[in-house]
């Protein structure tokens, strides 16, 4: 049974309650973001904000204005209970609902998501796992296109995904007018194949930044994980 809660430097996130547990690939793609935000973006909106993580990871970086929406009763309760016990709970505004049925008032200068993973495969039999994993309730066409309508001009938006998806995302993007100008290959160690990527994007296409993390070598961290998740993990 995973722990019932995970604690960080300067926060705890409690997940007991939660279909999305914190996960290694979660966390890095917290700090990958965090440090990636520029000083004049004022406003995040967290789609699918689950435990409430990739929100108060950025929180913790900067004096910023974030929106996070999720969809799941039990998920939202356990990250506004997380939110609370924070710093930061008046820089995070929770709103529980789809993402798609909101009526949002503003644009914002930075999206993130870590959406559901799987598209036409198999589900299992617990209802709140399958929507926190797959598309059904927010496909990834539905996600690009809202990110469309809700992104500032000069706005970037970040994802997580499977490795295997990263065709389909670029895809995608060319006939919405979107553009990756980074995108970072996530390896659980040197002898594997990636198993994720973190993308960058913006409606402005430029220089493209190609990256790699390998996360262990052995029964350790790399260096270059260490130093992403330094500023959050208890024991780095």
């Amino acid at each position: 049974m995973p722990n019932p809660y995970f604690r960080f430097k300067q926060f705890v996130i409690y997940q007991d309650r939660c279909a999305m547990k914190v996960t290694t690939d979660a966390c890095l793609f917290g700090a990958w973001v965090a440090g990636r935000i520029v000083a004049e973006a004022a406003t995040v909106l967290d789609i699918g904000t689950g435990t409430g993580l990739l929100s108060l990871m950025i929180a913790q970086t900067g004096n910023r204005m974030i929106d996070a929406v999720e969809i799941q009763e039990t998920d939202y309760q356990q990250a506004a209970e997380n939110i609370a016990q924070t710093d930061w709970q008046a820089s995070i505004r929770l709103i529980k609902g789809d993402v798609l049925e909101q009526a949002f008032q503003k644009k914002y200068d930075v999206i993130i998501s870590n959406p559901p993973f799987y598209e036409k495969d198999l589900k299992g039999g617990q209802l709140h796992k399958n929507i926190a994993h797959h598309s059904a309730a927010l496909s990834l066409q539905q996600l690009l296109l809202f990110i469309r309508e809700q992104l500032t001009a000069g706005g970037t938006f970040f994802l997580l995904l499977p490795a295997r998806r990263e065709a389909e995302l670029i895809r995608q993007l060319e006939p919405l007018g979107m553009h990756l100008n980074s995108c970072c290959y996530v390896h659980q160690t040197e002898k594997h194949v990636p198993f994720r990527i973190m993308v960058a994007g913006t409606f402005k296409k430029g220089h493209y930044l190609e990256e790699r993390i390998v996360i262990r070598n052995g029964n350790a961290y790399t260096p270059e994980f260490k130093a992403l998740l330094q500023p959050y993990y208890l024991h780095l």
